[in-house]
């Protein structure tokens, strides 16, 4: 039997079949289709994540307090730090001491969530940022510990009509009922997947270090962003921080630094192991869909009992009739691999649309998929194609 003719055969026995060869694949269709979702969604999140880091100085330095050990308030940093760090050590180009809490900025009775952070001038230097209106933090607002808030675009749109009619207008700062009356000077552009979730997403707003304890009250220092010349040094450089800022504090043992991007790759590990683990889990749908497709061949080999006979009786060799029943898994596999790869990418760019965010296909997990759909069709099929192949056909010919 010509290859061409087994094709035919199997592809006319599906079509006969239509709805029970439809729901055999559905499981199949499932799982590939949610395996490149995932895959997709991850690339999405890895790109997005990629990109925040991208947008900062790659000659940063962490500086953090061990929050894991046992620790004084007079452990954690202060803003004399920054200044003596600056001053000691020549390879340091800017410090930014940073605390924050999450709050709420308030106008009248309107009100958003957000996150409060602290900050000095340098943050400018090493992040970089789009305004939609207004100005960052200078170092006169510093200076002057002046009553000033940076905002973001979504922010501003809920509480004013346009990021324009914020600017100069007072708002109120709210963490743990400490209030604060702040001017914003600016207004952030929200980017990427934040911007698609609007006003659910949480908003932001940074306020001069200078005014931390009027506001953040109770909220320690934890977290220094530090900007040096030269990053060939970043091992050596850590450790005179760390010398520094020990012998400020008469301690040891309290404080790591990290490289900016040693963080980079830490999450994409993790979000690499997070899309492998979901994408395994939804894999499991597919060894569900090969025991249907097994299951379905099996009852295929029962129905055309008679038909096998007739088969071998006119000539049929045994690898003819195990081809034919292997083809029709084969077939049905790859039918629904095809569907589920076409969902798949739909449901990725869909997503990628109602989340403002370019959510990348890859063709290495578009191929993988396919390959397995034809693997799951020929391992499942086997059996079922033996069990035909095997049978006597005159036993065959006397089955009702």
């Amino acid at each position: 039997m010509f290859m061409i003719e087994v094709f035919k055969s199997a592809a006319q026995s599906i079509k006969a079949n239509k709805m029970r060869s439809f729901l055999t694949m559905l499981g199949i269709i499932i799982g590939i289709s949610s395996v490149i979702t995932i895959a997709s969604i991850g690339g999405a999140i890895k790109q997005y994540i990629t990109g925040e880091f991208a947008g900062m100085g790659t000659n940063v330095i962490n500086l953090q307090v061990d929050v894991s050990k046992d620790l004084g308030k007079r452990d954690y940093f202060t803003l004399e730090d920054a200044d003596l760090i600056m001053a000691k050590i020549p390879e340091v180009t800017s410090v930014v001491p940073m605390g924050q809490s999450f709050g709420s900025i308030e106008l009248g009775e309107k009100s958003k969530r957000a996150q409060i952070v602290s900050l000095n001038q340098h943050y400018e230097e090493i992040y970089s940022m789009n305004f939609v209106a207004g100005r960052f933090i200078d170092e006169h607002d510093v200076e002057t510990k002046r009553n000033v808030v940076v905002i973001d675009e979504l922010t501003a749109q809920k509480l004013f009509r346009s990021a324009n009619e914020a600017l100069g207008q007072k708002v109120k700062l709210n963490v743990g009922d400490n209030y604060l009356d702040v001017t914003v000077v600016g207004v952030l552009k929200v980017e990427g997947i934040l911007a698609s979730f609007g006003e659910n997403s949480p908003g932001q707003a940074y306020v001069p270090i200078s005014i931390h304890d009027q506001i953040l009250r109770g909220t320690d220092i934890a977290n220094m962003v530090v900007l040096i010349s030269d990053m060939t040094t970043a091992d050596e450089t850590s450790s005179k921080i760390i010398r520094v800022i020990e012998n400020k504090h008469k301690n040891t043992d309290k404080y790591t630094a990290t490289q900016g991007f040693a963080e980079l790759d830490m999450l994409n590990n993790i979000l690499d192991m997070l899309t492998a683990a979901l994408s395994a889990i939804a894999g499991i749908s597919l060894v569900v869909g090969g025991i249907g497709v097994m299951n379905i061949m099996l009852v295929s080999v029962t129905e055309r009992t008679r038909e096998i006979g007739i088969r071998k009786a006119v000539g049929a060799k045994t690898r003819d009739i195990r081809l034919q029943f292997l083809s029709e898994s084969v077939i049905l596999c790859l039918i629904g691999g095809t569907i589920g790869i076409t969902l798949g990418i739909a449901t990725s760019k869909l997503l990628g649309a109602v989340l403002n965010a370019v959510v990348p296909i890859s063709p290495l997990v578009v191929i993988i998929a396919f390959i397995f759909s034809s693997a799951v069709g020929i391992f499942f099929g086997l059996y079922p194609a033996n069990k035909a192949a095997m049978m006597d056909p005159i036993e065959a010919l006397r089955h009702e």
